[in-house]
């Protein structure tokens, strides 16, 4: 399947020709019915011809501005990449005075309200959904989308991470629908969001071109926010519900069926088969199902301008596009059409990404959201304690390192503390993953944004039982995040990890108990000298395990921890617990739980 990007040059020259052909259409058709009305000629024909934009957000991820919460500062970029909705606004503005604003729509893919201190601060600090009996304020993304009059938007999978109440409070104070065509009511089984929306662009003398605009999202919500949805809405795949509703946008008489859905291209699934519906489906999604003309597709977090599938049945080609995550890109669609027969016909379509560094922030959008942005940054600032030594991120990919620990001993302190008696007198370990390489928590005084740059997730915790052979199964799984490096090899960091697209999110690290990765073995034979306070575990040793809700529910595809039995659950995110751990003690001291319990070997000899 082709790849066809259009560089910013020709889309430009071919806006310039496009603009300017619109210009002197609209010129003429004005002074026509001019004339008619002074009777002094006849009404003007019918167009033959019509042009159209959908432009494309996706995984905003409450990103506003281009500021980064955790380094509290505006983020560097060596290729000079910018983001934020403030700047796809002024792409937005631009394109419209370009074209006209009655032949743009403009449409999201979702992951819109987490991601950022703004979003986490809205969700729990100040929560939209309203505290202590008083009404809550608008979501800042709200007020953005508003003022940018979105016509639509895809619901993302992290649209459910504070739960039902909020994403629907989101909703009310959207004036656009959320879509989710494959989010149903887990007890009539009807959508629980509406499936599609039919816009009109206006076509002066002819029949309206009709665009329906169907919403998919992620099924993997039914096992990352398991918590959250359990038993109120569950979640089917991308392609049967297209194959239902596709179908209904053409009885409708839509001239352009548009999806926009949260998920990937490349038919890959992170969840093995703990459900039976593909993550990233959106290709699948093109070739199977009939009638379908163009794809916003989201999830990703990549930017791919233009992508091309032949549906198996039509023969006919599908257009997708995905523009990078944040606001960093803005998807163009370009829709030329022909009248035939009373019916509108697509004659052309392309697609491509813009680049939003080459805008400033929208006046207005700053203008409106600038209060809420400097809230957050003074809230995030707060100095919650200290820190007796620097920790960082920079090497925990590779190595055991206190700032892990950290997260660690925060984990099992809580799941500690929450166990029934014959629970505690289990062995008690942990699980976590680096999220950022760039975290750091500094020596001297400690804020909160400090913690939420480690911990960037709203994961809430378990405490779950396995056994001495499920666990080193785990590990095994986690140490295919390596790269074999066989025995005099040099290793090179630079290379070491990420393979099998098993991205860093996805690594976890135990605490609690010793072992050796020898990245020289192969996948499923790494994992050494797997011990437990000095003693070798045993195949049929039980352990509790402090684990986030994520991985707890199957995320990532890890074996046994989504089935295994409940020994500690809570509602608390990890990250509040990480505050509230450098509150109460007032010092983060890592020589009190830093402890190097695994490390990388090759043939047994230390890596590092």
């Amino acid at each position: 399947m082709p790849v066809n990007p259009m560089n910013r040059r020709e889309f430009v020259q071919k806006s310039a020709v496009t603009g300017a052909a619109v210009a002197v259409a609209g010129t003429v058709g004005a002074g026509s019915a001019q004339a008619a009305e002074q009777g002094h000629g006849k009404p003007p024909k019918a167009p033959k011809t019509w042009s159209f934009s959908i432009l494309g957000t996706t995984d905003l991820h409450s990103h506003v501005f281009n500021w980064d919460y955790y380094t509290n500062a505006a983020p560097v970029d060596s290729k000079g990449n910018t983001y934020g909705i403030a700047r796809i606004a002024t792409l937005v503005k631009n394109i419209r005075k370009e074209k006209g604003a009655g032949r743009v729509l403009l449409v999201d893919a979702g992951d819109i309200i987490q991601g950022t201190s703004l979003a986490s601060y809205y969700a729990s600090v100040d929560p939209i959904t309203g505290k202590d009996g008083k009404r809550g304020p608008k979501h800042p993304m709200a007020i953005a989308m508003n003022e940018m009059r979105y016509d639509a938007a895809a619901l993302g999978n992290h649209e459910f991470n504070y739960g039902i109440e909020v994403v629907r409070t989101f909703e009310k104070q959207c004036k656009f629908p959320l879509l989710g065509a494959n989010a149903l009511d887990a007890k009539t089984l009807k959508p629980a969001f509406e499936p599609y929306t039919v816009k009109h662009i206006k076509v002066p003398g002819a029949p309206d071109i009709k665009v329906g605009i169907l919403g998919l999202t992620n099924p993997g919500i039914a096992l990352w926010d398991k918590d959250n949805v359990n038993g109120k809405m569950t979640f089917t795949g991308l392609v049967e519900q297209a194959k239902k509703y596709v179908p209904r946008l053409r009885a409708l008489g839509c001239d352009v069926v548009f999806l926009t859905d949260h998920s990937g291209l490349d038919g890959s699934t992170s969840w093995g088969d703990s459900l039976p519906y593909v993550e990233n489906a959106s290709n699948l999604v093109a070739q199977q199902v009939p009638g379908i003309d163009a794809i916003l597709v989201g999830h990703t977090h990549v930017d791919v301008p233009t992508y091309t599938v032949k549906n198996e049945t039509t023969g006919e080609d599908v257009l997708l596009s995905e523009p990078y995550c944040y606001g960093y890109r803005l998807s163009v669609f370009d829709f030329e059409l022909e009248l035939e027969r009373g019916c509108w016909k697509i004659t052309s379509k392309t697609a491509t990404t813009l680049n939003s560094n080459t805008v400033q922030e929208d006046p207005r959008i700053t203008e409106l959201l600038t209060a809420d942005h400097n809230l957050v940054v003074k809230y995030v600032n707060t100095a919650i304690g200290t820190c007796t030594t620097a920790m960082s991120t920079a090497e925990a990919c590779w190595k055991d390192v206190p700032a892990i620990d950290f997260i660690q001993q925060v984990q099992m302190d809580a799941v500690k503390a929450g166990l029934s008696a014959a629970d505690a007198a289990l062995p008690l370990i942990s699980v976590a993953a680096c999220f950022s390489r760039t975290a750091t928590i500094p020596a001297g005084d400690v804020t909160i944004r400090d913690v939420a740059g480690l911990y960037v997730y709203e994961n809430t915790l378990y405490g779950k039982k396995l056994t001495g052979a499920q666990l080193k199964d785990y590990l095994e799984f986690a140490a295919k995040y390596y790269h074999q490096v066989p025995v005099g090899t040099a290793v090179d960091t630079a290379t070491l990890t990420n393979a099998n697209s098993f991205w860093d999110y996805m690594y976890d690290m135990a605490a609690g108990v010793d072992y050796e990765i020898d990245i020289a073995a192969a996948e499923g034979s790494r994992i050494k000298n797997l011990s437990y306070n000095g003693t070798a575990v045993a195949d049929d040793q039980v352990f509790v395990v402090a684990v986030n809700n994520y991985r707890a529910n199957g995320g990532s595809g890890y074996p046994h921890i989504a089935a295994a039995e409940i020994a500690y659950a809570s509602t608390n995110q990890v990250r509040d617990l990480m505050v509230a751990y450098a509150t109460a003690k007032g010092s983060i001291d890592p020589s009190t739980f830093s402890a190097t319990n695994w490390k990388l070997t090759q043939g047994g000899t230390p890596v590092f």
